[in-house]
């Protein structure tokens, strides 16, 4: 197991749950599709490298939430918190 993922500090790191698993998904992806890891792989598995670069401020989650893959991943609460934050700051302007 890795041991980062049993510890708060890596989802208090990147902003909550979501967009943790958002960000490693994003990643395995970019890693399996041929992109070179920013850390050293050292014999560590493609999910151990996205952890280690989360951990170590390589790897941060800038999401952009009018892709429609990551809405339609987020959780009910999240979309509607969104809704909230989008509405309020449109109320600002």
């Amino acid at each position: 197991m890795i041991e980062a993922l049993k510890d708060d500090k890596i989802i208090t790191k990147v902003g909550g749950r979501f967009r943790l698993c958002a960000l490693i998904q994003r990643r395995l992806v970019q890693l399996m599709e041929g992109q070179r890891p920013m850390i050293e792989r050292d014999g560590r598995s493609d999910l151990e490298v996205v952890v280690a670069e989360i951990m170590e401020g390589k790897l941060t989650a800038e999401l952009d939430y009018s892709d429609p893959e990551i809405k339609a991943a987020m959780p009910a609460e999240a979309k509607a918190a969104l809704a909230a934050s989008a509405a309020t700051a449109a109320a600002r302007k």
